[in-house]
């Protein structure tokens, strides 16, 4: 999850007894974690004692709630043509450079003004609980930093009722799976992903749901590699968007 500077073999290893577990609740807010939850915005540390494993269940079928609303986004051609459902997953699929992060921008700062949390994995304001992995970070930082996103959001989803997610780029999410399984020896599927493709993007998705305490909305935007929609990482995550 971090560098290798300074590791050696033979240099003893703790076993925590549990899986990465990150700090949750209203004193993320405003800050910037890494994977394992540390503050990466040179400030103090998070003091909390709530804290949260980031491999969870999905919430049970008949713990989802049926109830149907309309999520304002305050982008009237959003409001009007294309209408976002709260608790649904929103797919911003396209290319490089067509803006796809600027809309996730302008969103942030709209739903920010009419709900109190919103969790983000791209910009900032005191409303917000940031969670970064760059491209530059280890492997298993990138594989599972949407995961840590996801339990902050969780948190907040199943005590304040409910929650934006952002997220940008899921395809990155997509990438790293597919390094993992590579340097595991396994046997690539189409175009050199992951055999595993459709089962860990499902079940990541499947905890992104509505549940009888809160909703978790979440927006997603989504690389297309060579603005090809039939590529497997798009069309995948395709399969798991409400709307787009």
């Amino acid at each position: 999850m971090d560098g290798t500077e300074g590791i050696v073999r033979g240099q003893p290893v703790n076993d925590t007894g549990y899986p990465i577990r990150i700090p949750v609740g209203d004193a993320t807010l405003g800050r910037i974690i890494n994977v394992m939850g540390e503050p990466i915005d040179e400030r103090s540390p998070i003091e909390t004692e709530k804290r949260a494993s980031i491999h969870a269940e999905a919430p049970e079928f008949v713990d989802m709630s049926v109830e149907q609303e309309i999520l304002v986004t305050g982008i009237k051609v959003v409001d009007l043509l294309a209408p976002y459902a709260k608790g649904g997953k929103i797919g911003l699929f396209g290319g490089a450079g067509v803006g796809k992060t600027e809309l996730i921008m302008e969103l942030i700062n709209n739903v920010a003004k009419v709900h109190v949390r919103v969790i983000s994995l791209k910009d900032k304001t005191s409303a917000i609980a940031l969670v970064y992995s760059q491209m530059n970070e280890p492997l298993g930082a990138r594989a599972l930093i949407t995961l840590t996103g996801l339990t902050v959001a969780e948190y907040f989803r199943d005590q304040e009722g409910q929650d934006v997610l952002f997220i940008d780029n899921i395809f990155r999410f997509t990438q790293a799976g597919s390094e993992v399984s590579a340097l595991l020896g396994r046997i690539p599927s189409a175009v050199g992903y992951q055999p595993t493709l459709a089962a860990d993007m499902g079940t990541m998705q499947e905890r992104i749901n509505t549940n009888k305490k809160g909703s978790i909305t979440s927006v997603q935007s989504i690389y297309v590699p060579g603005d090809d929609l039939t590529d497997p990482a798009p069309a995948t995550t395709f399969a798991n968007t409400f709307c787009l």
